[in-house]
């Protein structure tokens, strides 16, 4: 055993299979035990594989993969942590393994074989038989209920010695602890340590950040095989240079874990082309996490929400005019004390999303709204309907004049649009390049607005593909999402029965008393129609559905707006109001 190591007993009484056994049952367990090591980024077992034993982790950290049965990277669904028991299920059912465990680091464990088990449950039945029945419970509810992937232990990671990071980890620290005890270890507190008492610690506590400061490659080396979670951090002023380590967190072990890109911003806030800079300096590209000296408390207490699964995603749907209700949406949530983490949205609801993302007040977003939609007449711009109704250029004006040169990934808040790629026939989702032509884009209604042409590809309104972004939102890994969604029932009717149009002068006075659908709502229902069975599912995702009544707005409706915005705001108050729930974080939790 490893010097220092949590003994076997010990661990053992703490697991929730072993745990109730009396002495006599845990001595015999214990014989049965075999110790083995696990080097970061081997496979444990694969899925598929027959279940020939199971495991007690006693340091270290273990990842359960699932390949999507669309195919593609296989994603990380569980974290194992030191203490836990992996395989007691397939042993009980002789099931084979139904997903691949692979060591995310330098991992100790306790291997029980087949064999050692039965006879343990042949001299002791009732007590290995119970505690396997009670793993078994856990895991029917796991199942029912998934736990969220949480990981335990950071790497903070400089790009060298020049980046000053120790307030940053102490601010840090003190942000994680509203989680639960955070432990800070450096190179100080580490010298001369062996595994078992980085163990000890990492069972003593919550959370543990392990700090590097650049000056030891050894330590540095072990902070980057202990985490969960690597945080690398760069000046965002400096130079962009290829990352000093970069073969290493090139393995595959650094890959099977979650990476952040934390920049360090001075006081006059978020340097343009930073983040894109410095993702240059990686074979793949990473979300840039924006920490601003003047904003430093709130940019890490969010990246604390965020590497606990305690975070917050709002998603806002598309709907035209109606979209004007997030207005009130938004405002209604900060009442609330509700802080937003991460944005996506789609056609409108990027739009209004974007200016959460670049945290405006609740001000700002009625003036800048207001001015766009409103006194701005976005489509006014007619013209020969050979591609689209209108030129599309006065929408390109008020989006810059709004926006700016902003890029998507120099916003202070995680955001993402949607946008349908007709070329390939699939939702592109966007979080890097100019905010105002990607959310030019997102909104490019068919036949009302011209496509956006990039790259050889024709792009369109998101909302042709996907209405509700949730699942993109959901595979970003935040604790919780709020959907927005205004899409409301748009079903056209007519008493009507032809099959084509009569004199103009008919057609003309049938549409102005209702009976005819004109060409606008024809166009947008065409555009939406396909996504609605596909909104239903991606609602029961979110974990709060704010979905206001604004059936009565038509699409185009932009003198509206003063109304959407109100029932956004009352409907919001009346969910928060129905669910209540504690703060804390900042962050409540809220019923669906």
């Amino acid at each position: 055993m490893t010097p220092g190591l949590l003994d076997t007993r010990n661990l053992l009484r703490r697991n929730l299979v072993f745990g109730r056994l009396d002495a006599t049952e845990l001595a015999a367990v214990e014989r049965e035990m075999a110790p083995m090591s696990v080097p970061g980024g081997q496979l444990l077992f694969a899925r598929g594989e027959p279940a020939d034993a199971l495991y007690v982790l006693k340091s270290g950290s273990l990842g359960a993969f699932r390949t999507p049965e669309s195919g593609g990277v296989p994603q990380l669904v569980s974290l194992v942590a030191g203490g836990e028991t992996i395989g007691a299920f397939g042993l009980l059912t002789r099931q084979p393994r139904a997903f691949d465990l692979r060591a995310l680091r330098d991992s100790e464990l306790l291997r029980l074989p087949r064999e050692g088990f039965d006879a343990l449950v042949r001299q002791h039945p009732g007590a290995i038989l119970g505690a396997a029945q009670l793993a078994l419970e856990r895991l029917v509810e796991e199942n029912a209920h998934p736990p969220r992937v949480v990981p335990r232990t950071f790497a903070i990671l400089p790009f060298d010695r020049h980046v000053g990071v120790r307030d940053r980890a102490e601010q840090l620290r003190t942000a994680l602890s509203a989680y639960g005890e955070c432990l800070l270890l450096d190179a100080a507190a580490g010298k001369g340590r062996d595994s078992g008492w980085f163990a000890e610690r990492e069972h003593e506590v919550r959370f543990v950040l392990y700090l590097d400061e650049g000056e030891d490659p050894l330590w540095r080396e072990l902070c980057r095989r202990q985490a969960d979670a690597l945080l690398l951090v760069v000046n965002a002023g400096r130079h962009a240079e290829a990352w000093p380590d970069r073969v290493a967190l090139d393995s595959h072990a650094a890959w099977e874990r979650p990476r952040y890109l934390l920049l360090l911003h001075p006081e006059t806030g978020i340097l343009p082309g930073a983040a894109r800079r410095w993702q240059g300096a990686f074979t793949r590209a990473l979300q840039p996490h924006h920490v601003r000296a003047g904003r430093r408390d709130r940019d890490l207490a969010r990246l604390a929400r965020l590497l606990t699964r305690n975070s917050t995603g709002l998603v806002f749907s598309g709907g035209g005019a109606r979209g004007f209700a997030a207005i009130g949406m938004v405002r209604a949530l900060r009442e609330a004390g509700i802080a937003i983490d991460a944005v996506g949205g789609t056609s409108i609801g990027a739009i209004i999303g974007a200016g959460v993302a670049l945290e405006w007040d609740d001000e700002e977003m009625y003036r800048a709204y207001r001015h766009a939609f409103v006194d701005g007449r976005p489509l006014a711009d007619r013209t020969v309907p050979l591609v689209a109704l209108s030129r599309g250029r006065r929408t390109v004006r008020l989006l810059q004049e709004a926006f700016g040169d902003v890029d998507i990934e120099d916003m202070p808040l995680a955001y993402f649009c949607i946008v349908s790629n007709l070329s390939t026939g699939h939702a592109d989702v966007r979080r890097d390049g100019r905010l105002w032509y990607w959310l030019r884009a997102s909104s490019a209604i068919p036949g009302i607005l011209p496509p956006v042409l990039h790259h050889g590809q024709v792009h369109v309104d998101g909302a042709v593909i996907n209405n509700l972004p949730t699942d993109v939102m959901r595979d970003s890994g935040l604790g919780r999402i709020i959907a927005c969604d205004i899409s409301a029932d748009d079903a056209l009717r007519t008493h009507l029965e032809e099959c084509f149009l009569p004199p103009a002068w008919r057609v003309g006075l049938q549409s102005l008393k209702g009976i005819r659908p004109g060409l606008l709502p024809i166009l947008l229902r065409a555009g939406m129609v396909n996504t609605e069975v596909a909104s239903v599912r991606r609602r029961e995702l979110a974990d709060t559905l704010l979905a206001p009544e604004v059936g009565d707005i038509g699409l185009l409706e932009w003198e509206a707006f003063e109304r959407a915005i109100a029932a956004g705001y009352r409907h919001t108050r009346r969910v928060l109001e129905a669910a209540p729930a504690p703060g804390g974080s900042g962050s409540p939790t809220m019923g669906a």
